[in-house]
């Protein structure tokens, strides 16, 4: 059974870079990855916020929210 990953971001340099070298990465046998962009897609920040995410980009896998590095905290992408 596959691994659910849900990679957030708002479409900054750093969420760009880390979608580019991370996002991709995960093994596509082991995960089923989804990217949400919140900039585009704002109906999604309560979804993020629900699931731990308090800044982009992040991760969720499994419920557990991974933060990589500071982009965008998501208040300000309210």
């Amino acid at each position: 059974m596959k691994t659910k990953a849900t990679f957030y971001h708002a479409g900054c340099n750093v969420c760009v870079d880390a979608e580019r070298q991370l996002a991709t990465a995960l093994d596509p046998a082991r995960y089923d990855t989804e990217i949400v962009h919140l900039g585009e897609q704002r109906a999604r920040l309560a979804e993020a916020e629900a699931a731990g995410v308090k800044s982009v980009p992040a991760f969720v896998l499994d419920g557990q929210a991974y933060h990589i590095n500071f982009g965008a905290a998501l208040s300000d992408l309210k």
